[in-house]
């Protein structure tokens, strides 16, 4: 992670490898209000208070085909659409999620423009993988606390 609000663009094939589809509606609604209160009801990445998103974090092993869920965190809705920029973008809220990064980040456009450009790559190297498999080893652990 390079920023403190980086952009997150999650391989096409795992749009609905997220817990939310995974889960029951009791259980998704126990993490998240378990990540909420962890993090004191601000936003883990602006600091804002208010409605929270629980905002799973992954990693991908491009040769092993692996999308590991490497974290749970607090989102504001703006943090949260911005991680998600390709949703955003579906969504014509691409240039108040690129606005919102650079003023998060306190980052030039060019630097925003990079940033996006990076993320971007790897989502069409990831885009390569034929199909992935789903380790959410890390919601033991999570759910245990």
């Amino acid at each position: 992670m390079k920023y403190k609000l980086n952009f997150e663009l999650v391989p096409d094939g795992c749009w609905k490898s997220n817990l939310r589809a995974i889960l029951s509606p009791a259980a998704w609604k126990a993490v998240r209000e378990t990540v909420v209160a962890r993090a004191g009801g601000k936003c883990e990445i602006c600091g804002a208070a208010g409605r929270l998103e629980a905002h799973e974090r992954w990693e991908y092993d491009e040769e092993r085909g692996v999308q590991k869920l490497t974290g749970i965190v607090a989102l504001c809705k703006r943090c949260h659409e911005t991680a998600h920029i390709g949703l955003a973008q579906l969504r014509g809220r691409g240039a108040a999620a690129e606005d919102w990064f650079m003023k998060v980040n306190n980052v030039s456009y060019a630097q925003m423009r990079a940033a996006l450009g990076e993320a971007n790559e790897a989502h069409r190297r990831r885009n390569r993988v034929p199909e992935w498999a789903l380790d959410i080893d890390y919601l033991k652990n999570f759910l245990k606390k």
